[in-house]
C-alpha cells in the first residue's frame, strides 16, 4: 500500500466498508446510508485497492467476504467503535437520572442467573429505568425483534447476521441430564451413537433448531436428534427429567447446578459428545443502537456480570455452588 494511499483514506469510507462487509449487499447499504447505489459500488471500488484484496466475492447471487475481509471487518469494528467513544467522550450520561424502559430477550438456560443479577444491577445503578426481560415467541425472528425495538438479546444463537452487532459473554462445556435410572447414567460421557439413539427434551422447538446451540451444530454435521419435547421454559425441565427417560442437554454448569439443587437427587450429569465442542453465549443487538449512551451502559453492566460468571467458572471448573446467584446479586 503505497502513501498516496494511506493518505486517502477517509473515516467515511472506512464506514462504508465496515457495512459493506457485514451487510454483503451494496443495495441495501445505499439504502441505509442514503447515498447513491454507484456511490457506495464506487466506495468498494476505492476500498479494494486501499487493502488490495476484492474484500466480497460473488457466490451464486450474493456477495461473500473473502477471508481478508473478514479479519478487516473485525479490525474495523473495533477502530470504529474506539473512534466513536472517543468522540463521544464529552457526552456523560448519569444512569441514575435514566429513564424509560429497555427490553432483553433471553434465549439461554444462563438466564436463570443472569437475569437476577443483571436486574440488581439496574435497580441499583438506574432505578427509573423499566426493564422486561423475556423469551421470545416460537416463530420470532431474532434479528427483525431487535431492528423493531428489542435493546438486547442474551443467546447461544450461533449465527448473527446482517446489521446485528455481537459481543461474547461466556462460554462453557455442554453436559447431558437424565434421570439416576436411565440406561445410559452409567456412563461419564456419551458417545454421539448413544445421544442420537436417546430420546430428548428441548426448550426449544425443533422447528426452531437455528436458534438451539445443540440442533444448530448437529444440522452442521448433518445429523439430527429426536427432540420428543419441548417445554416453554427451564424450570420445568428438573421435574420432568425425574419423571421420563428424556435427555437434557445444557451447558455444563446449568447441568451441574440443576443436579445439585433441583433434582432431588435424582438425576445424574455426563459430558456431551465431544462433537459439539463448548457452548458459547452471546450478547447481541442491532447496528442502529451501537453510539446510544444509554446502550452503552447498558451493554457494559450486561458484560460487567456476565464477566463474573465466566470468571467464577473458569477458576473453580464447571460447579455452581448453590449460593451462587445470591453472592453475584450483592456485587
Amino acid at each position: 500500500m503505497d502513501e498516496n494511499l494511506i493518505n486517502g483514506i477517509d473515516v467515511r469510507l472506512l464506514r462504508t466498508t465496515l457495512l459493506l462487509l457485514r451487510e454483503q449487499n451494496v443495495s441495501r447499504v445505499a439504502m441505509m446510508l442514503g447515498h447513491t447505489q454507484p456511490a457506495v459500488s464506487a466506495s468498494l471500488k476505492r476500498a479494494r485497492t486501499i487493502f488490495d484484496d476484492p474484500l466480497l466475492v460473488r457466490s451464486g447471487q450474493r456477495l461473500v467476504p473473502t477471508v481478508r475481509g473478514e479479519e478487516i471487518a473485525a479490525l474495523l469494528g473495533e477502530a470504529m467503535e474506539k473512534m466513536d467513544k472517543l468522540i463521544g467522550a464529552q457526552e456523560q450520561f448519569d444512569p441514575f437520572r435514566a429513564e424509560g424502559r429497555v427490553r432483553i430477550l433471553v434465549v439461554n438456560c444462563f438466564g436463570g442467573f443472569l437475569v437476577p443479577a443483571i436486574g440488581a444491577r439496574i435497580r441499583r445503578e438506574a432505578p427509573d429505568l423499566a426493564v422486561d426481560f423475556s423469551s421470545p415467541h416460537e416463530n420470532a425472528d431474532l434479528a427483525k425483534e431487535l431492528e423493531r425495538g428489542v435493546d438486547l438479546l442474551i443467546s447461544s444463537w450461533p449465527a448473527p447476521r446482517g446489521s446485528l452487532r455481537s459481543s461474547p459473554l461466556l462460554q462453557c462445556s455442554i453436559s447431558c441430564l437424565m434421570n439416576k435410572d436411565h440406561p445410559l447414567a452409567r456412563h461419564k460421557s456419551l458417545t454421539m451413537r448413544d445421544y442420537l439413539e436417546s430420546d430428548h427434551v428441548s426448550p426449544t422447538p425443533i422447528t426452531n433448531a437455528l436458534y438451539s446451540p445443540i440442533d444448530s451444530r448437529l444440522t452442521q454435521v448433518g445429523l439430527r436428534r429426536r427432540v420428543m419435547m419441548s417445554v416453554p421454559e427451564y424450570a420445568q425441565v428438573p421435574e420432568l427429567l425425574q419423571e421420563t427417560d428424556l435427555v437434557f442437554t445444557t451447558g455444563a454448569p446449568y447441568a451441574q447446578y440443576v443436579a445439585d439443587t433441583l433434582g432431588g437427587g435424582n438425576l445424574h450429569v455426563c459430558a456431551a459428545p465431544p462433537e459439539f465442542d463448548e457452548m458459547h453465549v452471546h450478547m447481541l443487538w442491532h447496528e442502529r443502537m451501537q453510539n446510544g449512551q444509554q446502550h452503552r451502559w447498558l451493554r457494559d453492566l450486561v458484560r460487567g456480570v456476565a464477566r463474573r460468571f465466566d470468571s467464577h467458572m473458569q477458576t473453580t471448573g464447571t460447579e455452581i455452588p448453590p449460593d451462587y446467584l445470591s453472592r453475584t446479586l450483592q456485587v
